[in-house]
């Protein structure tokens, strides 16, 4: 047997009872409510019906709340912070220039390039809040996976992303790795082979991270030892100075050779064959639906457009 929904009560009811307990005068409420006293009385006593208990008690010619009464008024005015917040969300998520964007950028990329786009964006969406993240691959998985972030920027292909179905990928720009070296007989090179680079100590990102993943199975597919290792660190700025100091080989990405190109003493070679990877927007496919991440994804198509990601780097 199908068993009886509880009867339920309008937010006409509850605004009249809101009224009512601010007023506490039927007359006063009535004519607020823009109806009559009787009305009023009938409204305030379907409700006490439904939960079962009485609202209001007088004495003398005042009203009052009862314990009850005081619990239904806690009570509305949490429903109506709920809904209020509801709509605010809603609101933000429907709207094109207010609300939250959080990024999660790879730590290993260059951040030149966005930096300059999120303040130029500002300027003219002062109503977006942007909040961007220095992550691993690992917490930028991870934070994508709890929908803790919007939108992450990293390397592609990564082999340890394997949930591809509820996300989407977008170039922005094809990186290379870079060979960086100090050995003057290399300067008239214009590229070289990992069997040239095998017989000296190199500098590297940390086991896990992706341009070591990148590095460890090219040296695999050319069946090339691994060198030794004289450091490991997670930015090209700490590789490019231990790597300085301790005159041991690196690599590194264009991006970042060509923003601090004119710092570098080192001189950089493409390897032969290149090494190459995308740098990428990753998002979850519903991100797409919400105003304010479609614009702000199609503003920094625009951005590129005017001056492309190779030449911002520059400049």
């Amino acid at each position: 047997m199908e068993q009886k929904k509880p009867e339920m009560f309008s937010s006409k009811t509850l605004d009249y009872f809101l009224q009512l307990a601010e007023t506490m005068n039927y007359t006063k409420a009535a004519q607020i409510l823009g109806i009559t006293q009787p009305a009023l009385t009938q409204q305030i006593k379907k409700l006490e019906k439904v939960i079962g208990a009485p609202l209001f008690y007088s004495m003398g010619k005042k009203l009052y709340l009862t314990e009850a009464g005081h619990t239904m008024l806690q009570t509305t005015h949490s429903i109506y912070a709920i809904l209020t917040n509801a709509a605010d969300k809603i609101q933000k998520n429907t709207n094109t220039n207010k609300g939250e964007i959080k990024i999660g950028l790879l730590s290993s990329i260059e951040d030149k390039v966005f930096i300059d786009f999120f303040s130029d964006y500002f300027k003219t969406n002062p109503g977006i809040k942007l909040t961007l993240l220095m992550l691993s691959r690992d917490e930028i998985w991870n934070k994508l996976e709890k929908n803790s972030i919007d939108l992450a920027i990293m390397y592609l292909p990564d082999q340890k992303i394997k949930n591809w179905k509820s996300y989407t990928a977008e170039k922005i720009f094809e990186e290379e790795l870079l060979f960086i070296h100090h050995k003057k007989e290399l300067n008239d090179q214009e590229s070289i082979t990992l069997a040239q680079t095998t017989n000296h100590q190199w500098t590297v990102y940390p086991d896990t991270y992706y341009m070591n993943d990148l590095l460890r199975e090219e040296f695999k597919n050319q069946m090339r030892d691994w060198p030794s290792i004289s450091g490991f660190f997670t930015t090209p700025q700490q590789l490019y100075k231990f790597s300085k100091s301790t005159k041991s080989f690196t690599a590194l990405p264009y991006s970042f050779v060509s923003n601090h190109q004119q710092k570098l003493d080192y001189a950089a070679l493409s390897f032969d064959p290149p090494i190459f990877f995308q740098l990428s927007f990753i998002y979850r496919k519903d991100k797409e639906l919400i105003p304010r991440i479609k614009k702000f994804l199609i503003d920094f198509k625009l951005y590129l457009e005017k001056s492309d990601y190779s030449t911002r780097l520059k400049f």
